[in-house]
């Protein structure tokens, strides 16, 4: 009996191999296996909240709007102004956090309140956004869906007591599911967290990503079935001609995604600004002129208008019409939007594009009938246009074209078109609409647009040539005092750096060069011939240093990572990756001080 408790002990120890070591440091513990199990749960829950929520959108217009509505219709008119009012007063009075779109909600969460979403504040945007988007008002159910997963994410992490750090990264994981399951587009949920909520990832967070996406996807194609929301025939490209054509519509996108942010950014504010007693109307009177564009013959600018989409990729509408749509589309939603009702830019911005696209596909028939392009795939492009202009993410754009259509031969013209349409939004508008909307609500929150082009900084932006004196390690202690005589004044040399036997370098500083003291001075003066005795026949200079070395550096890391090491070295040597040892410059604390403070000047 007293044998097992050593049998118990020792056999642990004896176990205890390196490579168990190495597994041990590496395989995940308990709190990252679980949060890999998270994230397929929260896409399970995530995905059934958003196909509820697109029913409950979908009952609601049919209930108010009636199943085909259509103009001169009076319900067009009080409908959605009484739904505003009652949006105003559950906003004011019950969920005051769910005004906006959402996108930026949960990068306020993610930065400012460590993931925190309220349940409250997902159950107001679930009702009152279905209620918006339901009785007709120009907003659409992605932006919050995005938000409806986040909050769910925030919710179970916080019942499983996950960490702080894990409780931030819960919210973007969320809000991928949620977009993925709005879309039914995984990949594009995907890159548009990355591209707009996180701005970066790592290994474990983008896994966690595609899983709570896949995981949604999976139970909305349960009840939706997998097609993609629009079918377009395969684009050929027969003509290198179409391209021009595809390019005007990247220019034409980008001036009207310029318009749509000049209107919204404008109005915003305006409407924030007035009294209170007065928001609590502001979205009644945006329901009520909604509905007169929808009275007076546009019916098609209410509500999200998926159905509009479809009709304009299957040529039914004149390209005047389609361009009137387009323009009334960017009113309504200005009015919708900037009175507080939640809602998304999502939709109203694919309607704006398929809208152009269309007029502009159009436009080619009548005058150009030779070309071959579709009026379906320049809706389609059109979409992806907007999407790139004035959401400003370029990367989603495209995979989003693809996967809402299923039809990657279209991928050569939505590139073209997009890169067109962003490159003249980013120059004439700087600062994205989403970031106008955080400083309007007197956040700070990080730009990602700013992040993607900032200019990185890297060792060789700060690297000098070497101007110290360079010593072999493999030299004896009497060599090196040789060598150290050419110096008339020593002290005057903070550093020496030393290349050792190893290929690696060391940096002695002036205290272990006064370390030899009598030795340096006699060298400086005259060598006595049985120095070498003295010294030490055999003693090099690396040896007597210590095994110690300064840290690797290459000239393309970042500067940053030279940083750590000034506390213990003075200068660090920057070496050449294919030979092992080749010097290619120093760098210095002040070095690297001065060239962050020339490049924040810039």
């Amino acid at each position: 009996m007293e044998t097992n408790p050593t049998i118990v002990e020792t056999e642990p120890v004896a176990a205890s191999t390196p490579r168990e070591d190495m597994i041990a440091r590496i395989a995940p513990g308990r709190e990252e296996r679980v949060f890999l199990v998270l994230s397929i749960f929260i896409g399970v829950i995530s995905g059934l909240l958003v196909v509820s929520f697109r029913m409950a959108i979908e009952w609601l217009s049919v209930l108010l709007l009636g199943s085909s509505p259509n103009p001169h219709q009076p319900r067009l008119l009080y409908i959605p102004a009484a739904a505003g009012l009652v949006i105003a007063l559950f906003t004011r009075y019950v969920f005051p956090n769910v005004r906006g779109s959402g996108i930026n909600q949960t990068k306020a969460a993610l930065y400012i309140n460590n993931g925190y979403i309220s349940f409250r504040t997902v159950i107001g945007k679930f009702l009152l956004s279905a209620l918006a988007i339901g009785s007709g008002h120009s907003l659409g159910p992605e932006d919050p869906s995005l938000q409806i997963g986040a909050g769910v994410a925030s919710l179970i992490s916080r019942r499983f007591g996950m960490s702080k750090e894990r409780l931030r990264i819960f919210a973007p994981i969320g809000a991928a599911a949620g977009l993925a399951a709005a879309f039914n587009a995984p990949i594009s949920a995907i890159l548009f967290v990355i591209e707009e909520v996180i701005g970066q990832w790592s290994a474990a967070v983008l896994g966690s990503i595609v899983l709570s996406a896949v995981a949604s996807v999976v139970v909305a194609r349960s009840f939706w079935g997998t097609q993609p929301m629009f079918r377009i025939p395969v684009v050929d490209l027969r003509d290198s001609r179409e391209l021009l054509a595809y390019a005007a519509l990247g220019v034409v996108g980008g001036f009207a995604s310029l318009l749509f942010a000049r209107c919204l950014s404008y109005l915003r504010p305006k409407l924030r600004s007035q009294p209170q007693w007065s928001q609590l109307l502001q979205p009644a009177a945006a329901g009520l002129l909604v509905g007169a564009i929808g009275y007076f013959g546009l019916v098609q600018v209410m509500g999200a208008g998926y159905e509009a989409i479809d009709q304009a990729m299957h040529a039914q509408f004149a390209w005047k019409m389609l361009l009137l749509l387009a323009l009334f589309k960017i009113i309504a939603t200005t009015l919708s939007f900037s009175s507080g009702t939640p809602g998304g830019m999502f939709a109203p911005t694919l309607f704006i594009g398929a809208m152009l696209g269309a007029a502009v596909g159009t436009f080619e028939k009548i005058y150009f009938p030779h070309l071959t392009g579709t009026i379906g795939s320049y809706a389609l492009v059109g979409m992806g246009v907007l999407f790139a202009a004035f959401l400003r993410a370029p990367l989603t754009s495209v995979f989003m074209v693809l996967e809402v259509s299923g039809n990657y031969s279209i991928v050569l013209p939505v590139i073209l078109a997009n890169a067109i349409a962003y490159l003249i939004s980013r120059t004439l508008q700087p600062v994205p609409i989403l970031e106008q909307f955080t400083h309007q609500d007197g956040l700070d929150l990080p730009s990602m647009e700013e992040l993607r082009e900032e200019s990185n900084l890297h060792l060789e932006d700060a690297m000098q040539p070497v101007t110290v004196p360079v010593l072999q390690g493999s030299e004896t202690i009497a060599d090196t005092l040789l060598s150290l005589a050419q110096y008339e004044d020593l002290k005057s040399i903070p550093v020496i750096l030393v290349h050792c036997l190893d290929g690696l370098w060391y940096a002695a500083k002036r205290e272990e060069l006064e370390a030899l003291g009598e030795m340096i001075d006699n060298a400086a003066s005259q060598i006595e011939p049985n120095s070498e005795k003295v010294l030490g026949e055999s003693a090099t200079l690396a040896e007597h240093l210590g095994p110690e070395r300064t840290p690797i550096l290459f000239p393309d890391l970042p500067l940053s990572s030279a940083l750590p090491h000034f506390q213990r070295w003075p200068l660090l040597p920057i070496t050449n990756r294919a030979m092992r040892g080749s010097l290619e410059g120093t760098i210095t604390l002040q070095e690297v001080l001065n060239r962050y403070q020339k490049h924040n000047q810039h």
